[in-house]
């Protein structure tokens, strides 16, 4: 479809997914304000607490701490602009701005994909090959795949963007979310918008080829794990996946709602409640998988809390 290039150009968009301030938005400004520093505090104790305490010093861990540094930022990408149209009359971003938070938030959510891909292959040959994994995974190789992640995440969209960036938009400026996102934005250009079926199709095979990575490397995880002979053999070897396996669920179950559905389409209220889901709730519940289903992290965090207690005791 091709709109009619005949309107005024568009400078700003408006985000018509909040509730007005009349309607009583500060129901939600409150208890998303909480999650967000939550979501922040929770996850820089989790990246301190491995950076801090040297018996966590090993891949897995290293990997953890790199994807809750993610998260905060992640998260920061929109909530911040979320809280502000929660409370301000007029809801609107530049253009400039709605690129930005579109680059920012899905460069940093592919960096975390690729990263729990990379940690599901890490679980893989630690459970399946444990004596070749210290000569496999080699300091060196933890921090070559920890950059590579966020490089990959961050490259692989530029050229999206740039595209996007060049497209005209002289239409409604409504975006019926309430972050920028993808679909929404493309179907607010005066162009031909049969690309958007193309940037489905792109989305949808990544998250695919992804989740398979992830589920073969669990299949043999599981297969492997039954074949121990020891009960407590077993119940090492799952823990130090679960926590894992949990987050794994919850991001790629919330985005594969949000970008596996290609042109079915979802109530306004639906649609935000699955966009808050991957957004917000996600990174919220990540920090307490990995601190209360993991001993050593909750040592870890324990540590941590006591060395800033006597940092902040007064001087006698």
């Amino acid at each position: 479809m091709v709109r009619n290039n005949r309107t005024s150009t568009v400078t700003e968009f408006l985000f018509s997914g909040f509730p007005q301030f009349e309607d009583g938005s500060l129901l939600f400004f409150i208890p998303l304000f909480i999650i967000y520093i939550f979501i922040v505090i929770g996850n820089l104790m989790v990246f301190f607490a491995v950076r801090m305490d040297t018996h966590l010093h090993n891949p897995m861990y290293n990997f953890i701490s790199i994807f809750s540094f993610l998260e905060i930022w992640y998260t920061t990408a929109t909530i911040p602009k979320m809280l502000s149209n929660l409370i301000c009359e007029k809801k609107t971003i530049s253009i400039t701005g709605c690129l930005l938070q579109m680059y920012f938030f899905h460069s940093l959510g592919n960096s975390e994909g690729i990263l729990l891909t990379t940690m599901a292959i890490d679980r893989y040959i630690a459970i399946c090959n444990p004596l070749r994994y210290p000569t496999i995974m080699t300091p060196q190789l933890c921090a070559q795949l920890s950059a590579g992640s966020c490089l990959f995440g961050f490259l692989v969209l530029l050229p999206e963007i740039v595209w996007i960036s060049t497209l005209p938009f002289c239409g409604p400026n409504q975006i019926h979310q309430i972050f920028c996102d993808f679909e929404p934005v493309l179907r607010l250009a005066c162009t031909d918008t049969s690309m958007i079926l193309l940037e489905d199709v792109i989305h949808a095979a990544a998250i695919i080829f992804s989740v398979l990575v992830i589920a073969v490397s669990y299949v043999r995880i599981i297969t492997v794990t039954l074949r121990i002979p020891s009960a407590e053999g077993r119940r090492k070897a799952f823990s130090t996946c679960a926590s894992h396996l949990g987050v794994f669920l919850m991001f790629y179950g919330s985005v594969s709602l949000m970008y596996l559905r290609f042109s079915a389409t979802f109530p306004p209220t639906l649609d935000t409640v699955i966009a808050l889901m991957f957004a917000v709730l996600a990174p919220f519940f990540n920090p307490i998988i990995y601190s209360l289903r993991n001993k050593d992290m909750k040592i870890a965090i324990k540590k941590l809390l006591c060395l800033q207690k006597v940092f902040n005791a007064p001087a006698r």
